[in-house]
């Protein structure tokens, strides 16, 4: 399947978007490591990452496992939160996305859009 292309001055959390042909979904288990392998087609994406609203918070992290906040205490992370409407975030052919969440059969979808570059 050819990647859809992504234009840099399209935003990413408006209904102008093309259908990709590179979408994944899940309903996260809890406590387990979820990982989606970036494939090849392209040397680099705009994933769309989208949970639901008012669902269970979704931890995500790149090429390391997610987890969720250890303490009360600010400290640095590998992992971020993925806000509900949609998070957009660069990956390269090859990165492993990894999700984390303490709550079962939390839905999770992410779409890819090709970025045409030469670097």
């Amino acid at each position: 399947m050819i990647p859809i292309p992504y234009l840099s001055q399209q935003p990413v959390d408006d209904f102008g978007l093309n259908f990709s042909g590179l979408k994944y979904s899940a309903n996260l288990a809890a406590n387990a490591d979820t990982t989606l392998t970036i494939p090849g087609n392209a040397r680099r994406y705009k994933a769309v990452i989208i949970t639901i609203p008012g669902g269970a918070a979704v931890w995500m992290a790149l090429n390391t496992p997610a987890t969720e906040p250890a303490g009360a205490t600010l400290a640095q992370t590998d992992s971020e939160m993925i806000k509900v409407i949609g998070t957009c975030r660069e990956v390269k052919s090859g990165d492993v996305l990894h999700f984390h969440t303490t709550t079962a059969s939390t839905p999770l979808s992410v779409i890819l859009y090709a970025i045409n570059t030469n670097s």
